[in-house]
């Protein structure tokens, strides 16, 4: 089997905030094309990670690597002009502005200057289209989560980034947006990295995975390897 091209390596990546260290030497790599899953108890450091990846806050020591670039003391804005997009925990999404303008806060990082929403977007989430004019506060759960990632694609990202994306949704949108996933790397090339505790979604929709403990990487494999002695010692609760 050929090993795919590496978007984006961390290496001996550590964090602090004040005095307290959160992150130790993580070294991860997100392979190009493919879904990748960052796992753990809550308090372990996921989020951490993901706010480093971003630029959200500075690592202490080692670097962060996509492609050729070293984004280590790269702006968050100019990551994400460089093709990052994120997805934080809780969404975001700006309850006072109506969906197509939530949606159109995105184009700010985008180089070219469009002012209508692509259908692309519109054509991956339905329901978003039908809801156009109304406000953000207004959706459900679910219809949010669809949001922020419409607003995360439409500055055309090579890595989509999504921070716990099934947290607070009813089933039906959670196999929604796992098939959306699926739709993006495997029709659009789109790579992956999600932070996700919900283990079914883990199983069927994401191709590596990666567990966290006490702010260190402690497993890293392929998900069909990710077994129950694993589920036990380092995620149930």
């Amino acid at each position: 089997m050929t090993t795919p091209e590496t978007l984006l390596r961390t290496e001996g990546l550590s964090c602090a905030y004040a005095e307290v260290q959160v992150l130790f030497d993580i070294s991860l790599t997100v392979p190009k094309g493919h879904v990748t899953c960052v796992m753990g108890r809550n308090g372990v450091g996921k989020t951490t990670l993901m706010n480093a990846i971003m630029g959200l806050l500075a690592p202490s020591a080692g670097t962060i690597q996509m492609g050729d670039t070293n984004l280590t003391n790269v702006p968050a804005y100019e990551r994400v002009r460089g093709g990052l997009a994120y997805v934080p925990q809780g969404r975001m999404i700006f309850p006072r502005l109506s969906v197509e303008e939530n949606i159109k806060v995105g184009f700010a990082a985008r180089r070219d200057r469009i002012t209508a929403v692509p259908d692309s977007i519109y054509d991956l989430f339905p329901i978003l289209r039908d809801m156009a004019g109304r406000m953000g506060g207004d959706l459900s759960g679910g219809q949010q989560q669809q949001l922020a990632i419409a607003r995360a694609l439409v500055t055309q990202p090579q890595l989509l980034i999504l921070d716990e994306p099934t947290e607070g949704i009813q089933p039906n949108i959670v196999q929604h947006i796992g098939e959306i996933l699926r739709r993006l790397v495997t029709e659009q090339n789109i790579t992956v990295l999600i932070v996700e505790q919900y283990l079914d979604f883990v199983r069927e929709y994401s191709h590596h995975f990666y567990v966290m403990n006490r702010g260190r990487i402690v497993v890293r494999d392929e998900t069909a390897n990710l077994e129950e002695t694993i589920i036990t010692k380092y995620l149930s609760v």
